[in-house]
């Protein structure tokens, strides 16, 4: 449905054909459960990285086995193939499958011991076996430690392992956000839930001048300062957090915008009844779904003011249309203070799709193809792909 990530890889791609090497390309896709899993084969890529690359690219059908080392050995100057899924094995990210339901935390825990072990080094030696350099130039999972993200690289020494193109411009445009960044700084971050959100909210009142909160998250807000949000998402056990988040805002000085009004509904469907009402004053059968006309305009100010920003997550359910404007006046605000000179990064794949649906992708500075990635970046300073590589 989305190529960007295929695009984004390119240029990496095509340096290694010019300079007469060839290229194995791995990748993950969804989150199978077992091997192999049709739904989720990377078969079903091959004619878009072909379409991107201009190139013929042969599929392995497998990650390891006779088949996959016999073509990669056989691979000419110029040839490019293609490994199926990574996830199909339960080695790639270190979890055991197939664990009972009610297995304890111990049981657990032994076994991804046993897995990581054993069969998870026997499976990344398979795959470092099949090349001679290794390039990571996927930022959408840097912040996994999984088998091809990270664990690999000690396989190959310093001279032999290397981050790609993309990964590099990731790295860079985060530093520009986050370690220099031109004041005043705004970050917006959407997204339903605080839980998903609580380190990367802390990280950066340590960081910017105000925070826009948006989207799902707001209505837990709402609610632990003792508002009515109706059916509107909500999470309860995240009161004293969001309290906590609220107080830790004024003690630093950091100014939190949160509409005061929600686009509402009395269903999640795009045939549903709307209406306009306070965020923190939400009738019974109705939810919040959107941010409503005084939240577009003060959102709108307040990016305008800014010298640089960060979004990452819409301020509504975005991909209902009717759902949409405010995610829509976020995005062109955030284009019209690019224009005035404003250094805007928009990272996590909700916010890269509303950029993308509403056609201003041209129009800001930098997206990145990582949500997971750049939040942990935010939150922590690293990543375990990138620290592997750097190590």
């Amino acid at each position: 449905t989305d190529d960007t990530r295929i695009r984004a890889a390119i240029p990496t791609i095509k340096k290694v054909l010019a300079e007469g090497g060839s290229v194995i390309l791995m990748s993950h896709m969804g989150r199978p459960k077992k091997n192999p899993d049709p739904k989720y084969s990377l078969e079903q890529i091959v004619p878009a990285v072909e379409k991107n690359l201009g190139t013929k690219v042969e599929f392995a059908g497998d990650c390891i086995g006779e088949k996959a080392a016999e073509m990669a050995k056989n691979l000419k100057p110029g040839q490019v193939m293609l490994l199926e899924n990574l996830r199909f094995y339960a080695e790639e990210e270190g979890k055991p499958r197939g664990l009972a339901e009610d297995a304890s935390k111990e049981e657990k825990d032994a076994a991804k011991k046993a897995l990581k072990e054993g069969p998870q080094k026997e499976f990344v030696k398979k795959l470092a076996s099949l090349a001679d350099c290794y390039i990571n130039d996927a930022f959408g999972t840097a912040h996994r430690k999984h088998a091809s993200t990270a664990v690999i690289a000690d396989y190959f020494d310093a001279g032999n392992k290397m981050l790609g193109y993309l990964m590099e411009k990731e790295v860079k445009a985060i530093a520009a956000v986050m370690e220099k960044p031109a004041h005043p700084f705004c970050a917006i971050i959407g997204g339903s839930k605080v839980s998903s959100k609580i380190g990367v909210i802390k990280a950066l009142i340590e960081k910017v001048d105000s925070i826009i909160i948006g989207g799902g998250m707001t209505y837990t807000f709402a609610a632990a300062q003792g508002g009515k949000v109706g059916d509107s998402i909500c999470e309860p056990d995240m009161f004293p957090v969001a309290l906590e988040i609220l107080e830790l805002a004024k003690q630093k000085g950091v100014q939190l915008v949160m509409s005061p009004d929600a686009l509402i509904a009395d269903a999640f469907s795009a045939d549903a009844n709307t209406d306009v009402a306070p965020a923190d004053n939400i009738p019974d059968g109705w939810e919040g779904v959107d941010i409503a006309d005084e939240g577009k305009k003060a959102f709108r100010e307040h990016i305008l003011g800014c010298k640089t920003i960060l979004w990452n997550g819409p301020v509504g359910v975005f991909e209902i249309d009717k759902f949409a404007t405010g995610s829509k006046e976020v995005a062109l605000a955030i284009a019209e203070a690019t224009k005035k000179g404003a250094y805007s990064l928009i990272g996590g794949g909700d916010s890269v799709a509303c950029i993308n649906k509403f056609g201003l992708a041209d129009q800001v500075s930098y997206i990145s193809t990582g949500g997971g990635a750049l939040l942990e970046y935010i939150e922590f300073g690293d990543l375990p792909g990138v620290a592997a590589i750097r190590d």
